[in-house]
């Protein structure tokens, strides 16, 4: 998936901004390419865990289809652990055609941005291509 540099900061910021708990959004896309960053609420309000409000769900669906894009990505934070899916995240992983993209801030100086396919509940790793 192609990433402008401005929306792998936009994912950090959102993950900064909702701390102390888990942010969590869906990425519209393109042909591989970024389109769109859906910021959503975390239901759960956990560092933990996350959880997609389903009036936030609907709502970002809604605008991804009407802007002709495909749910890309469904992206959430680590507060404190590796950007790496915890079991609770492969468990949830309910959209096989969607990555899984986690921003890890467990080093709050150098943010981790990392994407993920997960499938069956095999994780396999996806290189995030970023310009600019």
């Amino acid at each position: 998936m192609k990433f402008t540099q401005s929306q792998i900061d936009e994912l950090v910021q959102h993950a900064r901004d909702d701390l102390p708990n888990e942010c969590c959004g869906v990425i519209g896309s393109r042909d591989g390419t970024v389109e769109s960053v859906y910021r959503a609420v975390n239901g759960a309000a956990s560092p933990l865990r996350y959880e997609l409000e389903s009036r936030d769900l609907l709502r970002i669906f809604n605008a991804i289809d009407d802007a002709d894009q495909q749910v890309g990505a469904i992206y959430h934070s680590h507060t404190r652990s590796a950007a790496y899916p915890s079991q609770t995240d492969i468990n949830l992983a309910l959209y096989p055609d969607a990555l899984y993209i986690i921003v890890s801030l467990a080093d709050a100086d150098a943010p981790d941005v990392k994407a993920f396919s997960i499938v069956d509940r095999k994780v396999s790793e996806v290189p995030l291509e970023v310009t600019g």
